[in-house]
């Protein structure tokens, strides 16, 4: 769906989708700042939403303690509907984000801010109960539970990043299999728990 609540089947990918080169595609050390700017902006897009935000949550790399990350705060805003779309876009678009279309990810709709790069915020909008919900989270608490897996993740990060300094579509290549199979062992483990 789009943020209007229509198929994104057949709409164009958004065109900052495929930029290669971001300058805030650069893996630095954690920064215990990361945690406050996320709660910060969660009370920001929780005021914004109202009601419409089942919950707002850190994610992503810089909601894990001591995990070396790309300076960017991931956020997840749960919905009861992503077609509902008018009832956060606009809310959004007034906190300075932007709609990001991606027909490839129909189950999230993404935000960034700014839409220029560097960006400083990703937020990604899920449905409640939906996979990608799911996924965000376990692979954050998953993280947070085992710091022998957050650490290989991290040395992954800076070989990649190193290897591919600011290149984001190469960066996102070279963790692909790795992210992959930490997504498979997070969702087994948050569901065995």
């Amino acid at each position: 769906m789009t943020a209007e609540g229509q198929s994104q089947e057949g709409k164009d990918r958004h065109p900052s989708l495929d930029e290669r080169f971001d300058p805030g595609y650069l893996v630095v050390a954690y920064d215990p700042s990361w945690p406050r700017a996320a709660k910060d902006e969660i009370a920001r897009v929780k005021d914004a939403l109202g009601g419409v935000a089942l919950s707002v949550e850190h994610v992503g790399s810089t909601s894990v303690p001591g995990l070396a990350a790309k300076p960017i705060i991931d956020l997840q805003v749960t919905v009861a509907s992503l077609g509902d779309g008018e009832s956060f876009t606009g809310p959004l678009e007034a906190l300075g984000y932007s709609y990001i279309n991606d027909p490839a990810s129909p189950e999230y709709l993404f935000f960034a801010r700014p839409l220029a790069r560097p960006r400083s915020h990703h937020l990604f909008v899920c449905e409640a109960g939906g996979h990608e919900e799911r996924r965000h989270l376990a692979v954050r608490d998953f993280l947070r539970a085992h710091p022998d897996d957050a650490r290989a993740y991290e040395e992954l990060k800076r070989e990649v990043s190193s290897r591919t300094p600011r290149d984001r579509l190469a960066y996102i290549a070279g963790k692909d299999e790795f992210v992959q199979d930490l997504q498979r062992r997070a969702l087994a483990w948050r569901q065995s728990r």
